[in-house]
C-alpha cells in the first residue's frame, strides 16, 4: 500500500473498523473509502457488486460483521450465521472479480474448538467441536477463512485472515443486553456507583429514560443496584483482551508488509491454517477483570456471581507466536487500556 492507494474499510463505524480508519489516517493514508450500512448493505449481493464496479478499491479491510456476546449469539443464531456469511461472500467475491490487490478478513478466536488446548495455536482449527452458544457465528468466520484460502489457491489472490482475541476500545458497544463482557462490566459497575452516590440525574442521562424510578427498575433487571452488581457465571473463566487500537496497528502492519505466501511453507501439498491469531498471549479471569474495573471506577459495593448462568468456554487464550514471528507485538497492557476505555465512556456516553 502507498499513501494514495484506494483503501476500502468495510465496517468503519465498528470497534475494529474505526480503529483501522484512525490508524490509517494517522499514518498519512489519504484515499480511504467508507460507506455506512444505510449507504451500502453488505448482505445485498447486487449492491456490493455495483459498489465494487464503480469504486474499484485496491485494498480492502473486511471488518464488517454482526457481533455480540453470549446472549445475543445464542438468541439470534440464524441472524449471526446468515448476515456474516452474506457479508463475507459478497465482499470477498467482489474483491476477486475486481482485482483487489490485497484483502484482510477479520474473524474471531471463537473459531477454535471449545476444548482446544491452551494457548490456542492456528493449527487447532477444526480439530474438535465448537462452543455451542456461538457456533453459528464461529462457522461463518471459519467459512471466511476457507474462502480466502480457496480463492488464493485457485485464483492467485492475496487475501489474508486474522483472528483477533476479545477486543475493547473507543466506539465499543456498551448496550447492557448485547455488549461483550468488558464494556458491559464497565457500564454496570459505573451505573451502580452512580446509584450508590444517589446521582439521579447522571443515571437518567446515561440510560436516556424519563425518570429515576424507571432507571432503577431497568437496572434491577440486569442485577445492578446501589450496593451490588450481578455478573453471569462463576467468574472463573479466563479471557484475553486486546486494545482495539493495538489490533488496528497489527492489521495495518500485516496489510503493509506481509502476504498470503508468508503464511505457509513452500512445497506444502495442503495449504491450511494460514490465518493469524492477533492477541496479547496473556489472560485474566472474569472475576479478576471485574475487580480491576471496580477499582478503576471506584465502586464500593459487592460483585455477585450468578452461578446459575452459563460461563461459556472456560479459557480462550491465543498463541501469538506466529504474529510475533511476523514482526508485531501488542503495546497496551490491560490496566492501562481499562483506564482509557472508562475515560472514553465517561466522555462519550451521553
Amino acid at each position: 500500500m502507498n499513501k494514495n492507494s484506494k483503501i476500502y474499510i468495510a465496517g468503519h463505524r465498528g470497534l475494529v473498523g474505526s480503529a483501522i480508519l484512525d490508524n490509517l489516517k494517522n499514518k498519512g493514508y489519504n484515499n480511504i473509502l467508507t460507506k455506512t450500512h444505510k449507504e451500502l448493505d453488505l448482505t445485498n449481493q447486487l449492491n456490493v457488486a455495483n459498489f465494487f464496479e464503480i469504486e474499484k478499491p485496491e485494498y480492502v479491510f473486511l471488518a464488517a460483521a454482526k457481533v455480540g456476546g453470549i446472549v445475543a449469539n445464542n438468541t439470534y443464531r440464524a441472524d449471526f450465521i446468515y448476515d456474516n456469511m452474506m457479508i463475507q461472500n459478497n465482499v470477498i467475491h467482489q474483491s476477486y472479480l475486481h482485482n483487489v490487490k490485497k484483502l484482510l478478513f477479520l474473524g474471531s478466536t471463537c473459531i477454535y474448538p471449545k476444548k482446544a488446548t491452551q494457548p490456542m495455536k492456528e493449527e487447532y482449527l477444526l480439530t474438535d467441536v465448537l462452543e455451542y452458544t456461538n457456533e453459528p457465528y464461529a462457522i461463518a468466520k471459519i467459512s471466511g477463512i476457507k474462502m480466502c484460502e480457496s480463492y488464493n489457491i485457485q485464483y492467485g489472490t492475496n487475501f489474508i485472515s486474522v483472528m483477533p482475541t476479545n477486543l475493547y476500545g473507543p466506539n465499543d458497544n456498551f448496550d447492557l443486553e448485547k455488549s461483550h463482557v468488558l464494556p458491559a462490566l464497565i457500564r454496570k459497575i459505573h451505573l451502580a456507583k452512580l446509584l450508590s452516590e444517589e446521582d439521579e440525574g447522571a443515571v437518567v442521562a446515561d440510560l436516556k429514560v424519563d425518570s429515576f424510578e424507571k432507571a432503577k427498575a431497568y437496572l434491577k433487571e440486569f442485577g445492578v443496584t446501589s450496593n451490588s452488581v450481578e455478573i453471569w457465571g462463576t467468574g472463573e473463566p479466563k479471557r484475553e483482551f486486546l486494545w482495539s487500537q493495538d489490533m488496528a496497528d497489527a492489521c495495518v502492519f500485516i496489510m503493509e508488509s506481509r502476504n498470503f505466501s508468508d503464511m505457509f511453507k513452500d512445497g506444502n501439498t495442503e495449504i491450511r491454517n494460514t490465518h493469524i491469531n492477533i492477541g496479547t498471549g496473556e489472560d485474566i479471569s472474569i472475576k479478576e477483570l471485574a475487580e480491576l474495573i471496580k477499582k478503576i471506577v471506584g465502586f464500593k459495593g459487592d460483585l455477585v456471581f450468578n452461578e446459575t448462568k452459563p460461563d461459556g468456554t472456560m479459557r480462550k487464550l491465543t498463541d501469538v507466536t506466529k504474529l510475533n514471528d511476523l514482526g508485531w507485538k501488542h503495546k497496551v497492557e490491560l490496566e492501562v487500556g481499562v483506564n482509557r476505555i472508562y475515560n472514553w465512556y465517561l466522555n462519550n456516553s451521553h
